[in-house]
């Protein structure tokens, strides 16, 4: 309980928490803490299964009442992305940094594209959740929050009435999943064959000279229609690749930082580094490493 980031502790007598004591999911909620002190004291004295913060600041935060603002949260699940090219039953370290390129991904378009800059990364033990605490998104409503995930994951096929840098962010969601598609996975209106001929021709995926993804002669190989088809397709896939339930929910409770998913044996952690970022590494508690060495 060393390592709570800044942005958990700052005003936490205004957020609700929740525990599981009995590792069945969070049984016990609508606490409150004064301080970082109580909180320690509280978790220590009940050792809980999992620690839970809400996103919301209330007024009354014991009874949820008199909400003043809520976080904007993406969740990034590894084993619910519906496309990921390991093929694993569950998490493992190809999806574990599958997710954290995706998470680069929006985090990089929060910043670039909506000017967005208190942004963190926490690792929850299975994925990643970017929670934004700007002004800007934290007073709004969960409809506003819907339309900025669907922008942030590229979840409507561009049109002409959609401005030329959407047509190139949908471009490179689209070519993203491209590249790791098996030609397993199960995605409305794209069949096995169309599966299977993308896998096949996507090398001949090409780049302008300003680094724009050019894709006619992909498009020429697979056919016009069945190329709407995996537009439409991928465009569904881009909204599921993040936990839009999670987006929109102005009362969620997230794993707390610094708290254990007792599940996987994990911690729950800040990222401060995306470029050297090891689950395997950062998030493994002391008590499983030495249990290892011996």
């Amino acid at each position: 309980m060393n390592d709570l980031p800044d942005f958990i502790t700052e005003n936490i007598y205004k957020r609700e928490f929740g525990f599981d004591h009995y590792g069945q999911g969070p049984n016990d909620r609508y606490k409150t803490f004064l301080n970082e002190r109580n909180l320690k004291k509280f978790l220590r004295t009940k050792t809980p299964f999992a620690a839970y913060i809400s996103v919301a600041f209330y007024n009354e935060p014991r009874h949820r009442q008199d909400w003043q603002k809520s976080e904007f949260v993406i969740d990034i699940d590894a084993k619910d992305m519906p496309i990921r090219s390991c093929g694993c039953d569950n998490v493992c370290e190809i999806c574990l940094n599958e997710a954290l390129e995706l998470a680069r991904i929006y985090i990089d378009t929060l910043k670039g594209d909506l000017g967005l800059k208190n942004i963190h990364l926490v690792y929850s033990g299975r994925g990643y959740h970017i929670r934004v605490l700007d002004k800007f998104v934290m007073g709004e409503e969960s409809e506003f929050r819907g339309e900025v995930l669907k922008y942030i994951t590229g979840a409507d096929v561009p049109t002409n009435e959609i401005p030329l840098g959407y047509t190139n962010l949908f471009n490179n969601r689209l070519v993203r999943n491209i590249f790791h598609i098996t030609g397993k996975e199960k995605i409305e209106g794209i069949n096995t064959k169309l599966l299977k001929d993308i896998k096949k021709n996507r090398d001949k995926i090409e780049k302008d000279e300003n680094g724009n993804y050019q894709l006619g002669i992909f498009k020429g190989e697979i056919g016009p229609r069945r190329y709407k088809n995996l537009l439409d397709g991928i465009a569904r896939v881009n909204l599921s690749m993040a936990d839009g339930k999670v987006s929109i929910d102005l009362k969620r409770i997230l794993r707390l930082p610094s708290s254990l998913h007792s599940k996987v044996s994990m911690k729950c952690v800040e990222v401060k580094n995306l470029d050297n970022f090891d689950p395997f590494k950062y998030a493994v508690p002391k008590f499983v490493e030495e249990r290892k060495d011996n």
